[in-house]
């Protein structure tokens, strides 16, 4: 992982962590990335010290900044503990996924289970599932990603 100082055109700076250069570049290209602050995409690397520290010498911790949360973990609480720019990410997904997939709702996983066995038209959804309903349809075969669902962006 690795941590870059951002600024938006309008000079808010702010911090966001990438697998790696590629991935910040490709975000980057695709105007992915937004300014927790503002929302302008125009987003660029700021300036940055670079941390040197001497021989056997650890900066202190809070210096340093707190590692992403790991892939797989538990989500943190929507309503603190989460950096703007992620929210701003996040309800950027949550409007894509809604502009272009159907809402089955509670009827998620029996509908999922219908179009893996080619009952149901291939499609994009989006709905509610238990973990039991998730296992089911991962036992299945069935591509199953449980996403944070956020409060929309005009909310």
């Amino acid at each position: 992982m690795i941590c870059y100082r951002l600024r938006c055109q309008h000079d808010h700076q702010f911090e966001g962590w990438y697998k790696d250069s590629a991935t910040f570049a490709m975000l980057q290209q695709k105007g992915l990335l937004a300014c927790p602050e503002c929302g302008d995409t125009e987003v660029q690397q700021a300036l940055m010290a670079p941390a040197i520290a001497k021989s056997g010498v650890v900066a202190p911790q809070a210096e340093r900044p707190a590692p992403p949360p790991e892939p797989g973990g538990q989500m943190p609480d929507m309503g603190k503990g989460i950096s703007d720019q992620a929210v701003v990410a996040l309800q950027k997904m949550r409007q894509a996924v809604e502009q272009n997939c159907e809402n089955m709702k509670d009827q998620f996983a029996r509908e999922a289970l219908r179009i893996h066995h080619g009952e149901a038209p291939e499609r994009g959804i989006y709905g509610s599932a238990t973990e039991h309903e998730q296992d089911m349809l991962r036992e299945e075969g069935v591509n199953v990603l449980a996403l944070p669902w956020v409060r929309r962006a005009d909310s």
